[in-house]
């Protein structure tokens, strides 16, 4: 799939017809590309648990987060409601001595790691399988394809491509570089694994290694390494049930037109029905499969059932 720099709603327009999967589980459908992941997956998946090892894949949610309030998105705000010092103090007002903690957190649902639900993203007024977005998520919240959908579904078989290490230097692809469905299929050839219906695939660039080292600086919203527009063929091709990466936008950024605002979302959200997640840390599971040369694992990654919710947060468990 070749791209216009110049005129990015033409490129959208096509890539939207050609890889449209509206209609294709039913005119009622608020999976999407989720409907891949059946139970003959999951068996797949559960049978790669061979050492029993496991692995987060969340970052920290913390107020030293990397938002900087883009469109108000902040970073966690945690407070106590009940301490140790309460208890110590018997202000708590309970009996024989007991005492506890209670605490409470206030955050956008996209801050740190999560999951992109399908009412996150619209396309000229219309949201997953043809609906339009204003009758699907109002002051409400979504009333058709809120996450709380998808929370008994997204345990498989995951698989990681560490882009990073199979194109990239020192294991890290830099700012801008745009990931295409030829390095994809290249690093899955790399590293003996393969990718395909109702896999859950997880899209390391290093970049979170780096920001690590050097400071948050314009990890959440700026440049960044990221997967191609032209890799939508690849995505609706390959019949994955959900992808995920280390970046803050899934796509390369800056985007790949001469003015755009995240392209691929508009084309892979409300038009593929794919489940997109963001912020995740692989650091520690692609050291492992490194080591090990196994890149496939069995992966569960619910979002919290949020009513009506367009996005969550999530800590998914990778377990060898």
């Amino acid at each position: 799939m070749t791209l216009d720099r110049t005129d990015p709603a033409a490129s959208v327009a096509r890539a939207a017809k050609a890889y449209s999967n509206w209609g294709r589980w039913g005119e009622d459908d608020v999976l999407g590309t989720l409907n891949f992941l059946d139970e003959t997956k999951r068996r797949e998946g559960a049978a790669l648990i061979r050492r029993g090892v496991s692995f987060s894949l969340s970052q920290r949610f913390d107020i030293d987060g990397p938002q900087k309030g883009w469109r108000r998105r902040t970073n966690p705000v945690h407070t106590m409601l009940d301490t140790g010092t309460d208890a110590a103090l018997g202000n708590q007002g309970l009996p024989h001595g007991i005492g506890g903690a209670d605490d409470v957190i206030a955050m956008p649902l996209q801050c740190s790691t999560q999951w992109d639900g399908l009412g996150h993203i619209f396309d000229h007024g219309k949201a997953w399988n043809g609906r339009a977005a204003e009758k699907v998520v109002t002051s409400d919240g979504d009333q058709v394809t809120g996450i709380e959908h998808m929370a008994p579904h997204v345990a498989g078989r995951g698989v990681l491509l560490d882009v990073g290490r199979a194109v990239g230097d020192d294991g890290e692809l830099p700012d801008g570089f745009a990931i295409t469905a030829e390095h994809l299929t290249a690093t899955a050839e790399a590293q003996d694994v393969t990718v395909g219906r109702g896999d859950l695939v997880l899209v390391r660039t290093g970049q979170l290694a780096r920001v690590r080292r050097d400071g948050w600086g314009d990890y959440a919203g700026g440049p960044a390494p990221g997967l191609s527009f032209t890799t939508a063929g690849w995505l609706h091709g390959s019949e994955i049930a959900a992808i995920a990466t280390d970046t803050w936008g899934f796509e390369v950024r800056p985007n790949e037109f001469d003015h755009a605002f995240q392209p691929l979302h508009q084309v892979a959200i409300p038009h593929l029905g794919l489940l997109i997640g963001e912020m995740w840390d692989l650091e520690a599971l692609a050291e492992d499969c490194a080591a090990d040369r196994r890149y496939d694992f069995w992966l569960t990654a619910a979002p919290l059932p949020i009513t009506g919710a367009v996005g969550s947060p999530v800590n998914p468990i990778a377990v060898k």
